[in-house]
This record gives structure tokens, sequence and C-alpha cells, in this order.
């Protein structure tokens, strides 16, 4: 999910702009129950990851080959990237709101990446050959190091505008009849030592794992260079949009990993 949202301007070929006239009440409530499935399947998340407390884990599954599962996984990941990448773009928006009101668009895009998710979830063929296996205090910390992940990855949601994000806001806005307009950007909190604290979050939770399988290590290997190929797509959005303060921001900023800070003396009298 993108830091920043564009706002979508739906156009017909003749200029005039066109939108579905669709209840605002309809729309508000459309976007809440998606609030609500997001939150499930980010829970689900939580223990298909980790292994635990679902009735499926990164782990458990059908037994396949090895060739069948690594090629079910990736057209899995596939799925995800490409509807994560297509619809988040600016010239899709333009086009998909001729159909869906804009003020429900970024409620269907987290639907839909969380449609895929599911299905991820629920085909996943697992490869359970280990790559490493750490107990002890080790899987302890790494334990630790898995929940900072996801703490980070929900806390920076909020530090620019968490319900803008999952499409609520959007969909309030249109129910009170203001005008819509993005969240400004701004640089607090995580993201004044990353850019990209959500992601950097998600890398965390990828990796962060005291047995790591074949499966596990294909789907964070893979997901990673996802990651670091959508925030190229990303950050070309945001230039287009913000121009020179991104730009600035960007060459000041570190994408994923902040950089170290050593204190200077004080200088003497």
């Amino acid at each position: 999910m993108s830091r920043a949202t564009t706002p979508a301007r739906p156009e017909l070929a003749g200029g005039r702009p066109h939108r579905a006239r669709v209840p605002a009440l309809i729309i508000l409530v459309y976007a809440a129950a998606v609030y609500l499935f997001v939150l499930a399947v980010l829970g689900y998340a939580v223990g298909f990851f980790a292994g635990f407390a679902v009735p499926k884990g990164i782990d458990q599954g059908p037994r396949t080959t090895a060739p069948v599962a690594v090629a079910v996984d990736l057209l899995l990941l596939m799925l995800f990237a490409v509807q994560h990448t297509v619809m988040a773009r600016p010239w899709f928006k333009r086009r998909w709101t001729r159909i869906v009101p804009a003020a429900a668009e970024r409620a269907t895009f987290v639907l839909a990446a969380s449609l895929a998710m599911t299905l991820l979830f629920w085909l996943w063929r697992p490869l359970r050959e280990t790559a490493w296996n750490v107990s002890g205090p080790g899987a302890d910390a790494l334990w630790a190091v898995y929940a900072a992940g996801w703490a980070v990855a929900l806390s920076s949601t909020f530090l620019v505008s968490h319900f803008d994000l999952f499409g609520l806001r959007q969909a309030w806005l249109n129910g009170r009849r203001v005008a819509y307009s993005p969240p400004p950007f701004t640089e607090r909190g995580l993201y004044r030592r990353i850019r990209h604290p959500l992601m950097a979050g998600f890398v965390v939770v990828f990796w962060s794992a005291p047995v790591m399988t074949a499966g596990h290590l294909l789907l964070a290997a893979a997901a990673t260079g996802y990651i670091l190929a959508g925030i190229a797509f990303e950050e070309h959005d945001l230039i287009q949009s913000l121009g020179g303060t991104y730009t600035a921001y960007r060459a000041r900023v570190p994408a994923l990993i902040p950089r170290l800070r050593l204190r200077r003396p004080a200088p003497r009298p």
C-alpha cells in the first residue's frame, strides 16, 4: 500500500467529468465493511507468517512436489503484485473511476488487495526444507523483532492518514458532501528517519522467522524484491505530484534503512 494516494479525476473522452451515481450512505457502508474485512485479513496475516493461531500457516497445507509448489506460490505472489501495482497507478484510477465512484475507489483497491492476499493464504503450498532453525534466546529475539515489524508497519499508517489509506476518509467526506483532497505531505515520526516505514515494517516481518523454511524464504525474497520495485513506482508518482518537495525529501532521507547518527560532542565554551 502506498503512503500517498492521488485523487481520482474521472473524465470522459469529451473532457466532461463523469461520476457513478451511488448513494453516499451505500458507499460509506461499503467502505466500512471493507475496512473490517481488511482488519481481519491483517490479523490472519500475523498468524500466517508466524505459523500459529490460524487454521493454516505458511508451513502448513497439502504436500506437493517442489516444482509445483514453487510455481503455485510464485503465481499467487505475482497476482498480488500485479493487482497492487496496476490499481495504484494514476492512469488506472482515471479509467477505473468511470465505473466505480471516486469515493469508493480506494476502498475497492484495498478490497482487491485483501482478496488477493486471502487467495494466497488459501492456496499457498509449503516447502518444508529448512534454511535455518534458531532456538532458545535467539528465537525469542526474532519473535520480538517480528512483533516490532508489525508495530512499525501499522503505526506508520497513522502518521499520514490511516483512514485515508484504507478508503474510509474518502467515503466519509463524500457522505458530508465535502470535496476530497489527499493528505498533505508530512515528515514526522518514522518518516523523519526513513521514507517508507510501512514497507520497512513488512520486510522485517517477512524475514524475522526463527524457523525459516524454503517456502517462507521464497515468500520473503519475492516480497522484498516486489517492495523494492514498488517503491520505485510509488516514488515516480510522488515526484510527479509533489515535485521538488519530494525530490528534496528523497535526497535527504533513506528509503528503508535509517542512517546511524553519531552525536557530536558539545562545543566547549
